[in-house]
């Protein structure tokens, strides 16, 4: 039997008195498409902090691929396919798309202690860089500035970055967050199109996107998954529609 992407049992986190991750437990298939979603405050952006190693688990096992990564560092659970974007984009402001994109490659290479010879010397990690970036639709634009880029643009290039490393999982925390409806048309669009292989955890604000980009969702609330499922079946849970939608 396959062992899943991801594997959370019992995972918590509390800050003091607060008990930010509650008890979460999720699991999430190889290539499979998993939306959480929930209110403000409910521990979606902390959940991923535990997941990707940035937050210490105060109880609980996290495995991926079926080997325990509770308490591993970030690098290791990166080592093992595991990449991640963020609420706030994090890049490179005064470099180029394209120096940004190669400085995401080559740190998944042993070129990376090459720091005498110039990058350019590495025709195959040139290739790589422009081929993930031609994936996001910004291959035309390697030569740009960052500060110059759009915001949607800027959020293009670090679902990129998340790419260059070729990751098993792919953790993406609000990738529409400040964008236009052009613009999260666009994003999702893109996201549509990603690898199948990749096994993609989705935290989305937006409840038409991250029903369209997955096919399970998790329902987050005060910490604790309350509701796990076919996308349809939970938007059907009177407790979802309470809490998340208002309803």
């Amino acid at each position: 039997m396959t062992a899943p992407a991801l594997r959370l049992e019992g995972v918590c986190r509390a800050f003091g008195g607060l008990q930010a991750v509650d008890g979460v437990s999720l699991e999430v298939l190889p290539g499979e498409r998993r939306a959480l979603i929930g209110p403000n405050g409910a521990g979606k952006t902390t959940l991923f902090n535990l997941i990707a190693g940035a937050l210490p688990v105060s109880a609980g096992r996290i495995a991926l691929f079926g080997q325990d990564v509770t308490g591993a560092p970030s690098h290791r659970r990166a080592a093992l396919g595991l990449a991640r974007t963020f609420q706030i984009t994090n890049l490179f402001p005064d470099l180029t798309v394209l120096e940004n994109c190669l400085l995401a490659v080559q740190a998944h290479t042993p070129t990376r202690f090459a720091m005498l010879r110039p990058v350019r010397r590495y025709p195959a990690l040139l290739e790589r860089a422009g081929a993930t970036l031609a994936s996001l639709e910004l291959g035309a634009m390697g030569d740009a500035v960052v500060k110059n880029l759009s915001h949607g643009e800027q959020r293009q290039l670090e679902v990129a970055l998340a790419l260059a490393g070729r990751p098993k999982v792919l953790l993406l925390d609000e990738p529409t967050a400040g964008l236009s409806p052009a613009e999260s048309r666009l994003m999702a669009g893109l996201l549509r199109r990603l690898d199948p292989a990749i096994t993609v955890l989705i935290i989305e604000h937006d409840m038409d996107i991250a029903l369209e980009l997955s096919e399970r969702v998790a329902v987050l609330h005060y910490g604790r998954v309350i509701a796990d499922g076919p996308r349809e079946q939970v938007k059907a849970d009177p407790r979802v529609k309470e809490i998340y939608l208002g309803a």
